[in-house]
Protein backbone atom coordinates (compact mmCIF):
# COMPACT_ATOMS: atom_id res chain seq x y z
CA UNK A 1 0.00 0.00 0.00
CA UNK A 2 1.33 3.29 -0.98
CA UNK A 3 1.27 6.38 0.61
CA UNK A 4 1.22 9.93 -0.93
CA UNK A 5 1.21 13.32 0.46
CA UNK A 6 -1.82 15.44 0.01
CA UNK A 7 -0.22 18.99 -0.55
CA UNK A 8 -2.93 20.33 -2.03
CA UNK A 9 -5.04 19.83 1.71
CA UNK A 10 -2.41 20.54 3.61
CA UNK A 11 -1.71 23.72 1.56
CA UNK A 12 -5.73 24.52 2.28
CA UNK A 13 -5.29 23.87 5.94
CA UNK A 14 -2.31 26.03 6.05
CA UNK A 15 -3.91 29.12 4.33
CA UNK A 16 -7.28 28.64 6.36
CA UNK A 17 -5.32 28.62 9.37
CA UNK A 18 -3.95 32.15 7.97
CA UNK A 19 -7.21 33.37 7.59
CA UNK A 20 -7.86 32.54 11.56
CA UNK A 21 -4.45 34.16 12.77
CA UNK A 22 -5.37 37.82 10.66
CA UNK A 23 -9.08 37.55 12.35
CA UNK A 24 -7.77 36.89 15.67
CA UNK A 25 -5.19 39.58 15.57
CA UNK A 26 -8.46 41.25 13.88
CA UNK A 27 -10.85 40.79 17.05
CA UNK A 28 -7.62 41.77 19.76
CA UNK A 29 -6.60 44.96 18.18
CA UNK A 30 -9.29 45.74 15.69
CA UNK A 31 -8.24 46.18 11.62
CA UNK A 32 -5.61 48.07 11.37
CA UNK A 33 -4.60 51.16 8.45
CA UNK A 34 -6.74 50.45 5.54
CA UNK A 35 -7.11 46.84 5.75
CA UNK A 36 -10.55 45.10 4.94
CA UNK A 37 -11.93 42.20 3.77
CA UNK A 38 -14.37 40.60 1.39
CA UNK A 39 -15.08 37.00 2.14
CA UNK A 40 -17.25 34.79 0.22
CA UNK A 41 -18.99 31.71 1.75
CA UNK A 42 -20.57 29.18 0.27
CA UNK A 43 -24.31 29.70 2.23
CA UNK A 44 -25.00 26.11 1.96
CA UNK A 45 -22.05 24.45 3.93
CA UNK A 46 -23.91 22.51 6.35
CA UNK A 47 -22.15 24.37 9.54
CA UNK A 48 -22.62 27.68 8.20
CA UNK A 49 -25.15 29.85 10.26
CA UNK A 50 -27.24 32.82 9.07
CA UNK A 51 -30.73 34.26 9.09
CA UNK A 52 -32.86 32.60 6.65
CA UNK A 53 -33.61 35.61 4.85
CA UNK A 54 -29.85 35.94 3.50
CA UNK A 55 -29.81 32.35 2.68
CA UNK A 56 -32.40 32.62 0.37
CA UNK A 57 -31.56 35.67 -0.74
CA UNK A 58 -27.80 34.40 -1.77
CA UNK A 59 -28.35 30.30 -2.57
CA UNK A 60 -25.01 28.99 -2.74
CA UNK A 61 -22.09 31.93 -1.96
CA UNK A 62 -22.68 34.93 -0.73
CA UNK A 63 -19.50 37.82 -0.39
CA UNK A 64 -19.25 39.93 2.91
CA UNK A 65 -17.74 42.94 3.64
CA UNK A 66 -15.74 43.42 7.22
CA UNK A 67 -14.92 46.81 7.14
CA UNK A 68 -15.81 50.19 9.23
CA UNK A 69 -18.63 48.48 11.68
CA UNK A 70 -18.76 44.83 12.32
CA UNK A 71 -19.70 43.79 16.03
CA UNK A 72 -18.74 40.49 18.26
CA UNK A 73 -15.62 38.96 16.28
CA UNK A 74 -15.59 35.36 17.98
CA UNK A 75 -12.52 33.62 15.98
CA UNK A 76 -12.82 29.99 16.71
CA UNK A 77 -10.98 26.53 16.30
CA UNK A 78 -13.29 26.03 13.33
CA UNK A 79 -14.65 29.05 12.08
CA UNK A 80 -15.70 32.56 13.23
CA UNK A 81 -18.80 34.41 14.36
CA UNK A 82 -19.50 37.88 13.57
CA UNK A 83 -22.47 40.20 13.41
CA UNK A 84 -22.55 42.40 10.16
CA UNK A 85 -25.30 45.14 9.05
CA UNK A 86 -27.32 44.38 6.09
CA UNK A 87 -29.31 47.90 5.38
CA UNK A 88 -29.35 48.68 9.07
CA UNK A 89 -30.31 45.44 10.61
CA UNK A 90 -27.41 43.82 12.50
CA UNK A 91 -27.14 39.94 11.87
CA UNK A 92 -25.18 37.37 13.35
CA UNK A 93 -23.15 34.74 11.18
CA UNK A 94 -21.40 31.65 11.67
CA UNK A 95 -18.71 31.42 9.03
CA UNK A 96 -16.70 27.70 9.06
CA UNK A 97 -13.15 28.25 7.26
CA UNK A 98 -13.81 25.25 5.49
CA UNK A 99 -16.66 27.25 3.77
CA UNK A 100 -14.63 30.21 2.62
CA UNK A 101 -14.20 30.30 -0.74
CA UNK A 102 -12.33 33.70 -1.04
CA UNK A 103 -10.77 36.07 1.29
CA UNK A 104 -9.70 39.35 -0.34
CA UNK A 105 -7.77 42.67 1.77
CA UNK A 106 -7.68 44.93 -1.27
CA UNK A 107 -5.61 47.47 0.51
CA UNK A 108 -2.75 45.23 0.18
CA UNK A 109 -3.67 43.40 -2.73
CA UNK A 110 -3.83 39.75 -1.31
CA UNK A 111 -6.31 37.36 -1.73
CA UNK A 112 -6.90 33.59 -1.22
CA UNK A 113 -8.92 30.96 -3.41
CA UNK A 114 -9.99 27.85 -2.38
CA UNK A 115 -11.59 25.40 -5.12
CA UNK A 116 -12.79 21.94 -4.58
CA UNK A 117 -11.54 18.99 -5.99
CA UNK A 118 -14.31 19.12 -8.62
CA UNK A 119 -14.46 22.51 -9.50
CA UNK A 120 -11.87 22.97 -12.99
CA UNK A 121 -7.77 24.60 -12.35
CA UNK A 122 -8.41 26.99 -15.63
CA UNK A 123 -11.78 28.18 -13.96
CA UNK A 124 -11.35 32.41 -14.83
CA UNK A 125 -11.28 34.01 -10.95
CA UNK A 126 -14.65 36.26 -13.11
CA UNK A 127 -16.54 36.32 -9.94
CA UNK A 128 -13.48 38.79 -8.12
CA UNK A 129 -14.02 41.51 -10.91
CA UNK A 130 -17.55 42.02 -9.62
CA UNK A 131 -18.73 44.05 -7.15
CA UNK A 132 -19.43 42.31 -3.89
CA UNK A 133 -23.24 41.12 -3.32
CA UNK A 134 -23.35 42.44 0.51
CA UNK A 135 -21.65 46.12 0.93
CA UNK A 136 -20.53 47.44 4.04
CA UNK A 137 -23.04 50.81 3.99
CA UNK A 138 -19.24 53.18 5.12
CA UNK A 139 -17.33 51.47 2.51
CA UNK A 140 -15.09 54.00 0.18
CA UNK A 141 -16.67 54.23 -3.12
CA UNK A 142 -12.39 55.03 -3.90
CA UNK A 143 -11.17 51.90 -2.21
CA UNK A 144 -8.87 49.33 -4.40
CA UNK A 145 -11.37 46.60 -5.69
CA UNK A 146 -10.73 42.49 -5.46
CA UNK A 147 -9.68 42.28 -8.58
CA UNK A 148 -6.50 44.30 -8.67
CA UNK A 149 -5.14 41.62 -5.88
CA UNK A 150 -2.83 38.63 -6.05
CA UNK A 151 -4.86 35.67 -6.23
CA UNK A 152 -3.32 32.48 -4.82
CA UNK A 153 -4.81 29.12 -5.96
CA UNK A 154 -3.90 26.07 -4.82
CA UNK A 155 -5.17 23.21 -6.14
CA UNK A 156 -2.44 22.82 -8.99
CA UNK A 157 -0.95 21.16 -6.33
CA UNK A 158 -3.72 18.25 -6.09
CA UNK A 159 -3.80 15.00 -7.31
CA UNK A 160 -6.83 14.66 -9.53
Amino acid sequence: MSREIDYGNLMHSAMRGLIRTVLQDVADKGLPGNHHFFITFDTNHPDAQLADWLRDRYPGAMTVVMQHWYDNLDVGEDGFGITLNFGDAPEPLYIPYDAIETFVDPSVEFGLRFESADENDDEELSHLDDEPEVDDSDEDDNAPRASEGDVVSLDSFRKH
